[in-house]
């Protein structure tokens, strides 16, 4: 029970001693006693509950996500991982190196073509004044000085060939990039990432660094072979016991078309793009044996600049005139790279060729369908109608397989 209760007030006042003290009082009103139910009151805990929100679907996947997977061997994973970390740092270093290399291509020419025409205007200079004195022996020895520099450094160009050396870092860059795709989607889809993924992925980095070297000296590629010979960047398949049946996506109508088509490819494509890498081959060996050669004789011919014939001057002029225009045709017309750019297509075919009349078929058959043709730049019923037509000898003699190249 709660009960109130109102005392009584008393209300007194004081005043100065001088005055009478004077006290009033108040009756003490009755006590009231007032109850008031109680309400029963529960003690709860008040828990606040989080709102949880699922963001998986509106978040993208990173480009590798390494969390550990319940059945993943964690050690695989990781080594996995630490290759494609390298494919990664191989993808900046060839990068670089390529732009490094084409500013090489185009520096070294500029100069080159300016120091020999400059070469050539002074000697013209000094054979129109050949009995002028100490200061046209002057003007000759500079002609012969700058003209027996640029013989050096045209030679140093045709031998490294620096438009095909940009080429090559481009062509490399692409391909770590492509195989820098396909590991992180590796990692990324697959439950389990077992030992031989893992030594075929080191095998697949030391193929492309075997393809495509660094450094110039001791592992540069040979810029003037002795016959064409397409890139190879992919490791050598060992040879394996044939698998009955058929994999997922394939059937023996899809498995006859991509050999039909392979066919072709080898019959018509790579036969061409033969033809034309040995005439850019031939066409380059001639331009980068021509411009030393053509430098060198107008180097000599200065010297003899000042005697009884005017012929010295004339074959030093003319020479110089030559060589710089063979220069500006090799590495200003980059044959280098377009002969290696025919090597990367030459090597594409041939792994096209052999991915097809492989054993053992490791991707959905479909899948593999999609990328030929858009690799081939043709579309699945283009590429169906060439391997019907291809299987009934009915395939055009200017005909070829790739639309692309």
């Amino acid at each position: 029970m709660a009960s109130f209760q109102v005392s009584g007030l008393v209300l007194s006042s004081c005043s100065s001693s001088s005055r009478p003290k004077a006290a009033v009082s108040i009756p003490k009103l009755p006590k009231f006693k007032i109850s008031v139910p109680k309400i029963p009151i529960k003690k709860q805990a008040l828990w606040v509950k989080e709102q949880s929100f699922e963001l998986d679907a509106f978040i993208e996947s990173p480009p590798l996500p390494l969390k550990q997977r319940r059945d993943s061997d964690p050690i695989q994973r990781s080594r996995l991982v630490a290759v494609l970390e390298e494919v990664m740092d191989r993808i900046e270093m060839h990068k670089n190196i390529g732009d490094q290399r084409n500013n090489w291509n185009s520096l070294l020419l500029s100069s080159v073509n300016m120091i020999t025409l400059t070469a050539a205007l002074m000697a013209g200079i000094a054979s129109l004044n050949a009995h002028g004195g100490d200061s046209i022996t002057a003007v000759k020895i500079a002609s012969t000085v700058l003209l027996t520099s640029a013989t050096s450094i045209s030679a140093l160009m045709s031998k490294i060939q620096p438009s095909q050396l940009a080429e090559e870092q481009r062509n490399a860059t692409r391909l770590f990039k492509k195989l820098r795709t396909e590991l992180e989607r590796c990692l990324r889809e697959n439950e389990e990432i077992n030992e031989e993924d893992v030594k075929e992925a080191i095998r697949r980095v030391l193929a492309l660094d075997k393809a495509y070297p660094l450094p110039l000296i001791g592992t540069m590629l040979e810029k003037f072979p002795e016959e064409f010979k397409p890139a190879t960047w992919w490791p050598e398949n060992k040879r394996r016991s044939p698998k009955t049946g058929l994999a997922k996506g394939w059937s023996q109508e899809l498995e006859m078309d991509m050999r039909e088509v392979a066919r072709v490819v080898k019959s018509r494509d790579a036969e061409e793009y033969e033809k034309l890498g040995n005439v850019a081959l031939k066409l380059n060996r001639f331009l980068a044996i021509s411009g030393p050669v053509l430098t060198g004789i107008s180097a000599v011919s200065s010297v003899f600049i000042g005697q009884d014939s005017g012929l010295a001057g004339t074959v030093a002029m003319t020479c110089a005139s030559l060589a710089a225009i063979v220069n500006t045709l090799e590495h200003g017309g980059q044959v280098g790279m377009v002969f290696e750019m025919y090597r990367n297509s030459g090597g594409f075919f041939s792994l096209l060729e052999e991915t097809v009349n492989s054993t053992e078929k490791r991707e959905n058959g479909q899948v593999f369908e999609t990328k030929v043709a858009l690799k081939l730049g043709r579309s699945l019923s283009e590429l169906r109608d060439l391997a019907k037509r291809s299987n009934l000898s009915e395939v055009k003699a200017s005909e070829f397989a790739s639309k692309l190249f």
